[in-house]
């Protein structure tokens, strides 16, 4: 009788450790995500804003910072061209990020955004990113990056100084080769617009 009833209890704590391993893999990422992409908690920025047009404040000016940082396994040179600017709210702004690859081998990497203060997350729009898409670099390749964003002009009068992070993976082997024909990246390539890196005003 006592045997059998441990026996109940093994198959209930095994069971409700399977329960929780099968939430915390299939069913919590994707309700972070969610949530995060609601809120802005962690920093987490949303997908290509759509432009619309709007009144530039120039009564206000917000500093961006950049920072790049590798995955562990990644060993691509990757760093921001400016490390910072300072932006009004409203208006379009470029920059890019440089990228080198200086192995023997093809590469593919992926860059994570991330951002704070978290509740400027909201606030914050790409409306073109490389991080929308995967980066094929071919061995000693190198690339600018581009990058176009706008800070909303109903950003909080509290925040004044906005943290753009991105972190980068190398996702090579979860590539299948033939899709690799599809990455059009090129080289050195040139932003456009006069709001870039070469305005000394944009710099911090």
């Amino acid at each position: 009788m006592r045997w059998s009833e441990n026996a109940k209890v093994t198959v209930q704590m095994l069971a409700l450790a399977a329960g929780m391993l099968v939430f915390a893999v299939f069913i919590m990422p994707p309700l972070y995500d969610a949530f995060c992409e609601v809120t802005g908690l962690n920093g987490k920025t949303g997908g290509r804003y759509e432009a619309v047009p709007a009144a530039v404040d120039n009564s206000r000016l917000v500093t961006v910072q950049f920072v790049a940082s590798n995955n562990e396994s990644m060993p691509w040179s990757f760093k921001p061209s400016v490390v910072s600017m300072k932006v009004h709210p409203g208006e379009a702004m470029d920059t890019v990020f440089l990228a080198a690859n200086p192995t023997g081998r093809d590469m593919i990497g992926q860059a994570i955004p991330s951002l704070v203060p978290f509740k400027a997350a909201a606030y914050f729009h790409k409306t073109e990113c490389f991080c929308f898409n995967q980066q094929l670099l071919k061995a000693g390749e190198n690339a600018e990056l581009p990058l176009r964003f706008i800070v909303d002009p109903d950003l909080p009068p509290s925040v004044n100084t906005i943290t753009l992070s991105y972190t980068l993976f190398d996702v090579t082997e979860r590539v299948k080769p033939e899709s690799s024909a599809s990455f059009a990246l090129k080289p050195q390539i040139q932003v456009p617009g006069n709001n870039n890196k070469s305005d000394p005003q944009r710099e911090g």
